[in-house]
């Protein structure tokens, strides 16, 4: 009789400690009472004179209002994310990451300076957009290219004009809008 041997494999090592940093952050929101979240996983405008602003920049994605805003977050990223790092490599992946935090980052220091940010919502848009271009082949647009653009960002569109709350939807366009520019540039 043949004997099974079950191993546990860390096999989308981004994808994974990014959600492990990200839950992270969010323990520590609870051990000092909201104050990593506020001054560390938050981006807001600030004074450029002091040293957090700038870790901020980047460091947003990795906070997290509530369990069930992680939750939602995460849940898309390892779907969608691990298929990603597979077909595009580890390190393209991480910078991908870094440049979308970045880039959204600084739309909201720049452009809304009352309002604070934080979550990996456009981490996740970039990685569905970035999904959806992955099967691309010379010379065609994907269906699901289009479908995406139209359904999801299309959808954040009218959110963003339509509705008063408190979802960033010009997060989730500018990750969408990077995961189309460097899903196209990464293929190449």
């Amino acid at each position: 009789m043949r004997r099974w041997r079950l191993h546990l494999q860390y096999n989308s090592p981004v994808v994974l400690t990014f959600a492990l940093l990200a839950l992270a952050a969010l323990l520590l929101d609870t051990l000092t009472q909201g104050w990593t979240t506020q001054n560390l996983f938050s981006v807001y405008r600030c004074s450029l004179s002091d040293p957090l602003s700038y870790p901020r920049f980047v460091l947003h994605v990795l906070g997290h209002a509530s369990y069930s805003h992680y939750i939602n977050n995460m849940m898309m990223i390892l779907v969608v994310g691990p298929p990603l790092e597979e077909k595009y490599g580890s390190a393209s992946l991480f910078w991908a990451i870094f440049l979308t935090a970045l880039v959204s980052g600084m739309v909201q220091w720049l452009f809304f300076p009352s309002i604070a940010l934080l979550g990996a919502s456009g981490i996740a848009f970039m990685m569905i957009v970035m999904s959806s271009l992955s099967g691309m082949k010379d010379g065609t647009i994907p269906i699901t290219l289009i479908l995406v653009m139209v359904l999801y960002v299309g959808g954040e569109i009218v959110d963003g004009v339509v509705l008063s709350d408190n979802v960033s939807q010009l997060t989730h366009i500018v990750g969408g809008l990077c995961g189309a520019i460097l899903g196209l540039s990464m293929r190449r």
